[in-house]
C-alpha cells in the first residue's frame, strides 16, 4: 500500500501535466500546518517561475483539478502559492480499514524484491558479548527484519572471528593446563572426545591470560604462532580441539541472542573462507592484480579522486601469512558462490569504515563479486557513559552484554513495581512483564538515536513510561488491548469508520504514513525513521484517547468505529514495534 502523500503526489502531477507543466512539480508531502491542512504541494512557486507566471495563477488552476479528485475534500491557496490539501474522512476512513485488513498493517513493499545478505554480530570464538557487540546487533536484527518486511529474500550471517592467531593461543594454553589430553598427541588417530574439555567459563579465562603471557614471553607468542599454523594445516587434533571452542562459544553466544531476539541464519566464520584463500591469491598474483611490496603481497586501491591517501590492500604480509583483509574478500567469494546475493550489508562500528573501504574496493579489481551486486558499510556511532565517552564498567573495564541486559532488566523491574504492577500481577507474569521492559527500554533508546551519532546509555532514563522511550510504546499498545478486552468482555462490537472528531483524523492521517517509513528507513538503512513514526503514532493515539470517549460513548455508531480505529492502531503498533525487536506483554 503506498503512502498517501506518494498517492496524491501522483494525482498533483497529472494535474501538473494537464496545464502543460511537469509532473514533478506536483510533489505532495504532510502539511507543516496541521491545523490548516493534511497536506501541501509548492510546486506551484517553482511552476510560476519556469514559466514566468503568477504562481497564485497557477496555483489557481491547479486546486479545482486536485478538488475534482474523489478522495481530496478542499483545496486552499495560501501565501504566494501553497495548496493546502485536505481529504474527506471516507478516504481516511478507508485507507484505515485497508491497514485492518492489510497482514503489514500498511507497511509497503519493495517493487523488486533482492537476494540479501546482512553480516553482523562479528563475535570472536572463546569472547562473551560485551557492549561493543550491542549496537551490531540490534541495528542488524531491526534491518534484517525490515528488509524481509519489506518481500525481500534475506540471509543473516554472525560472522564470527574463528581463525587466526587467538586461537593458536588457546590451544597452547589449554595444552599448557591440560598436557595429556588426546588433542595434543601426534599418534593419536582417534575418535576425539565429543565433549569439550573447556567450557565457556574456562575459554573467558583462557583467553586473556593466553594473551597476556604471549605478550611477556616471546617464546609463547611464538608457540602460539607455531599452533595456529598447524591448525591452519589440518593437524586433526587441533581441528578437533578448534571445534570444541566453536561449539561451546555458539552456546553462550545463542543464549545472548536469545535474550535480544536475535537469529542468524548461519553461524559462519573466517574459517568457512580460509579454503577459498589459497586459490584466490594465487588467482590474484597471476592476472597481476596482486603486486609484491617488500616481501608482502598488496593491491592497490588508490583511485585519482582520493582526497586522502588509501592504504593498500594487504593480501599476503611479508611472513607469508593472510590476514583479515584477504578472509573478508574470500568470505565475499564465499557469499557470491553460496547466495548469490545482490546486495550485502556490513553492519559494523563506523570505526572500520577504512576496512571496508579496502575490502570493496579490492573485490571490485578483483571481480569477486558480480558488478550489478552492491557492497554497503553500515557503520554507526559509538555506546557513551554519562561523561560522553565510551561505556565502561566502573574500574574502566569492558561492559558484558550479559551485565548491561541484567541491569536494564532490573532497573525495569523496580520501574513496575514502583508502578504498583505488583498488587496486579503474579511473580511469574511480572518478571515477563519486566524483562520485556528492559529490552524494549536498551532496544528502542539504540534504535531510536540516528545510526552515526553516539548516544549516552542512561538507563533510568531509557525504562521510563514517558517520552521518547521503548516502554512508553509499550504501554500505549498495552492500553489499547485492555480496552479492547473490556469492550469484548461488556459484549461491545467493532464497526465501520467515521469521523466525527479532529483527534480522529490526525490518529488516520498518522497510520498512513507507514509505508513512507518503512520504505524511507530501508533505502536509507536508518532504523530511527521507524523509532519516529511509532513514537508519532502513540502520541496521536493517546490525544485521541484523550479526547475522545471510546467505552464511555453513548452513540453506538461512534462508539463501533472509535473501537476499531483502536485495533487498526494496535496493529500497527505492534508491527512497528516487532521491526524494532520489541515484543509486548499483553498486560501492563
Amino acid at each position: 500500500m503506498s503512502d498517501l502523500a506518494s498517492a496524491l503526489s501522483v494525482v498533483a502531477g497529472q494535474a501538473f501535466e494537464k496545464i502543460g507543466l511537469e509532473a514533478k512539480l506536483g510533489q505532495v508531502r504532510r502539511a507543516d500546518r496541521p491545523d490548516l491542512a493534511d497536506f501541501q504541494c509548492n510546486g506551484a512557486m517553482a511552476a510560476a517561475k519556469a514559466a514566468k507566471r503568477n504562481p497564485r495563477e497557477v496555483a489557481g488552476e491547479i486546486a479545482p483539478l486536485l478538488e475534482a479528485h474523489g478522495e481530496i475534500e478542499s483545496v486552499d491557496i495560501a501565501g504566494p502559492g501553497f495548496l493546502n490539501i485536505k481529504l474527506t474522512g471516507d478516504a481516511l476512513a478507508q485507507r484505515a480499514t485497508t491497514v485492518l485488513n492489510d497482514p503489514k498493517a500498511g507497511g509497503g513493499q519493495v517493487d523488486a524484491p533482492r537476494r540479501v545478505m546482512f553480516d553482523f554480530g562479528g563475535w570472536n570464538v572463546a569472547k562473551p558479548m560485551h557492549i561493543g557487540h550491542l549496537r551490531s546487533t540490534i541495528i542488524g536484527d531491526s534491518l534484517q527484519r525490515l528488509f524481509r518486511f519489506l518481500g525481500d529474500d534475506v540471509t543473516t550471517d554472525v560472522h564470527l572471528g574463528d581463525w587466526g592467531l587467538q586461537m593458536g593461543l588457546l590451544i597452547t594454553e589449554v595444552q599448557f593446563e591440560q598436557p595429556d589430553l588426546p588433542y595434543f598427541d601426534e599418534d593419536f588417530s582417534g575418535p576425539y572426545p565429543d565433549k569439550s574439555p573447556v567450557t565457556m567459563e574456562d575459554l573467558e579465562r583462557l583467553y586473556p591470560q593466553a594473551s597476556a603471557k604471549s605478550k611477556e614471553d616471546e617464546a609463547r607468542r611464538e608457540a602460539a604462532r607455531h599452533a595456529t599454523a598447524e591448525l591452519q594445516d589440518g593437524r586433526p587434533g587441533y581441528i578437533a580441539l578448534w571445534k570444541h571452542f566453536c561449539d561451546v562459544t555458539q552456546v553462550g553466544l545463542e543464549r545472548e541472542c536469545k535474550d535480544l531476539g536475535v537469529e542468524f541464519d548461519l553461524w559462519k566464520g573466517e574459517s568457512d573462507a580460509e579454503p577459498l584463500i589459497p586459490d584466490m591469491v594465487a588467482t590474484l598474483k597471476e592476472k597481476g592484480v596482486a603486486e609484491l611490496d617488500d616481501g608482502a603481497w598488496i593491491i592497490k586501491v588508490e583511485r585519482d579522486d582520493d582526497k586522502k591517501d588509501m592504504p593498500p590492500f594487504m593480501l599476503v604480509n611479508s611472513q607469508g601469512a593472510s590476514g583479515y583483509h584477504a578472509t573478508d574478500l574470500g568470505t565475499i567469494l564465499d557469499r557470491v558462490q553460496s547466495n548469490d546475493p545482490e546486495l550485502i550489508l556490513y553492519v559494523v562500528d563506523q570505526r572500520q569504515a577504512l576496512h571496508f573501504e579496502q575490502v570493496f574496493r579490492a573485490a571490485r579489481k578483483c571481480a569477486s563479486i558480480p558488478a550489478k551486486a552492491h557492497l554497503e558499510h553500515i557503520g554507526f556511532g559509538t555506546v557513551n557513559g554519562k561523561d560522553g565517552k565510551p561505556l565502561k564498567t566502573r574500574d574502566g573495564g569492558v561492559v558484558r552484554l550479559r551485565s548491561l541486559i541484567e541491569d536494564a532488566i532490573t532497573e525495569a523491574r523496580k520501574v513496575v513495581l514502583e508502578a504498583g504492577m505488583d498488587e496486579k500481577f503474579g511473580a511469574d507474569e511480572l518478571e515477563d512483564i519486566a524483562t520485556k521492559v528492559g529490552i524494549a527500554a536498551i532496544k528502542f533508546a539504540d534504535l531510536s538515536n540516528q545510526r552515526m551519532s553516539n548516544y549516552v546509555f542512561d538507563l533510568e532514563r531509557f525504562t521510563k513510561f514517558e517520552g521518547k522511550t521503548g516502554p512508553y510504546q509499550m504501554y500505549a499498545a498495552v492500553r489499547i488491548k485492555s480496552m479492547l478486552r473490556k469492550a469484548k468482555e461488556q459484549g461491545l462490537e467493532e464497526g465501520p469508520l467515521t469521523l466525527s472528531a479532529d483527534a480522529e483524523r490526525n490518529l488516520l492521517l498518522a497510520l498512513s504514513q507507514l509505508p513512507e517509513a518503512t520504505l524511507a528507513a530501508a533505502e536509507k538503512n536508518a532504523p530511527h525513521i521507524l523509532c519516529d513514526h511509532v513514537y508519532t503514532l502513540t502520541q496521536e493515539f493517546n490525544s485521541f484517547y484523550h479526547d475522545c470517549h471510546v467505552l464511555g460513548e453513548k452513540d453506538e455508531a461512534i462508539r463501533a468505529s472509535r473501537l476499531t480505529l483502536c485495533a487498526v492502531t494496535l496493529r500497527q503498533i505492534e508491527t512497528v514495534l516487532d521491526l524494532l525487536g520489541i515484543d509486548v506483554p499483553e498486560r501492563m
